[in-house]
């Protein structure tokens, strides 16, 4: 069983770009924690060693084994400070760190802390700027790849009011083109990309106009990015 100190899980959200938009106590929770999990290593260590940060980091996503979660709750028994992170923002938020929170919760119960960090999330950044009504939004994640696109893309047009999601560069024009083929062309879209970086954008316009912008302008099929519609 645990020995000595309580373990903790703390759920760290990370910059998703500005290397600057970290809290203090994120700062200081990855200086004291024990090993850091982590999806990509490199994208981590990037950002400890920014803060001159020196310490372990363990891979955990998506793909990861059986084994990998074994090695998890085998430091938590020892009694570690284990610190998740993810590549870019809150951790779990259409993030697989969200099936360890769970199994950590289900294997420990109340023997192991569960701690969040708060700090930068797309999803509120992107709302920030938009000019859009948040007081109640649909959060959809990002869309399926290939099976189940189309009724991804179905179901929300469906809805009502503001409904976010992310796509990445290889599936924005695909994404605004599956809106326009489906809205009626007087909704709004709104179309955040490379938040808090230098190319920082915001496309605002129907449907057919946003689709045109990044048709004309390839250059900026690039980066991460968050789309809002209001229905």
């Amino acid at each position: 069983m645990l020995e000595r100190m309580q373990a903790t899980l703390s759920v760290v959200a990370t910059p998703i770009g500005n290397l600057e938009d970290i809290t203090l106590r994120a700062l200081r929770v990855l200086k004291e924690c024990d090993t850091v999990l982590c999806e990509d290593t490199r994208v981590t260590r990037k950002l400890l060693s920014h803060y001159e940060i020196d310490k372990p980091v363990l891979s955990y996503h998506e793909h990861s084994g059986e084994a990998k979660y074994e090695k998890v709750f085998e430091l938590l028994e020892e009694g570690k400070h284990l610190a998740l992170v993810s590549d870019a923002g809150t951790p779990t938020v259409s993030d697989p760190g969200a099936r360890l929170v769970h199994e950590v919760r289900e294997r420990f119960a109340d023997a192991v802390r569960i701690e969040t960090v708060p700090g930068a999330s797309a999803v509120a950044a992107a709302l920030s700027i938009a000019g859009v009504s948040a007081d109640a939004f649909h959060f959809l994640g990002f869309p399926p790849h290939k099976k189940g696109r189309k009724t991804f893309f179905d179901t929300l047009c469906e809805q009502n009011g503001t409904v976010v999601f992310y796509e990445s560069p290889h599936r924005i024009i695909k994404a605004l083109e599956s809106l326009n083929e489906r809205l009626q062309g007087t909704e709004r879209v709104v179309v955040t990309r490379e938040l808090t970086k230098m190319h920082e954008e915001v496309v605002d316009g129907t449907p057919s106009e946003v689709l045109e912008h990044f048709n004309t302008h390839p250059d900026t099929v690039r980066g991460e990015f968050v789309v809002i519609v209001t229905l």
